[in-house]
């Protein structure tokens, strides 16, 4: 992996401690901060896909992947965090590279929202499957990664992911104090729930990540996207 995308990978964790710790704010105004974690979050990679000055047709293939990614999520939003999403999210960043893998994780999230419902919430699940995008994107070159053993292994890590970093939201919003048993509890509640969102993940990369992944790589060499132009 590059500099530049070492780099990136350190912004993005250095502002999620750097938020973490306004614990107070957060418990205060919860919009607000929620607001300035989104700026403080995605604002050097959205800075740094810009800079790549992408054409119109990779930005069409973008958005067809992150409408599709948010489409997904609504028909099963009865069944909660079991849903296509976070598959889509990566396959996009396994074939595209790490910024468009964040792109269509986070468009995504903000996207299906508008149909689900907006919130202080909003900006923690644009990261969490932003987040998975950016590292299916940092491990999607490597042989080993295009095995479908491999990537049903990281669909499943990518749904207990998804889980800890919504955790992390309710616990700084309901929680007043650092209450480890408060915190357990709440994380247990939501083992069952994770433990969902990761088996759907698993199933969906085994059986389907071959097919997507050709389909993907096809536009992708159609369009001119080749190696010269990924990030």
């Amino acid at each position: 992996m590059g500099r530049s995308k070492w780099l990136t990978l350190m912004i993005v964790v250095l502002m999620v401690g750097l938020s973490i710790g306004f614990k107070e704010a957060l418990t205060r105004h919860p919009l607000f901060f929620s607001t300035v974690f989104l700026l403080l979050t995605f604002v050097p990679l959205i800075v740094r896909f810009e800079r790549r000055h992408p054409e119109g047709r990779e930005l069409v293939l973008l958005a067809v992947l992150s409408s599709a990614a948010a489409v997904s999520r609504i028909p099963f939003a009865s069944i909660p965090n079991v849903q296509p999403t976070t598959f889509i999210v990566i396959m996009g960043g396994t074939v595209f590279g790490m910024e468009s893998g964040f792109i269509i994780g986070a468009t995504a999230a903000l996207v299906s929202n508008l149909f689900l419902g907006q919130g202080p919430w909003t900006p923690w699940q644009m990261l969490a499957w932003g987040s998975i995008g950016l590292i299916a994107g940092a491990l999607g070159k490597s042989r080993w990664f295009q095995t479908r053993w491999v990537l049903a292994g990281f669909g499943c890590l990518a749904g207990y992911l998804f889980g800890v970093i919504m955790n992390a939201w309710v616990a700084l919003s309901l929680i007043h104090g650092i209450d480890w048993k408060a915190i357990l509890a709440l994380y247990g509640a939501s083992f069952y729930f994770d433990t969902a969102h990761a088996f759907t993940n698993a199933i969906l990369l085994y059986l389907f990540s071959p097919g997507w992944q050709k389909v993907l790589q096809r536009f992708k060499k159609k369009y001119g996207l080749l190696e010269a132009r990924d990030f």
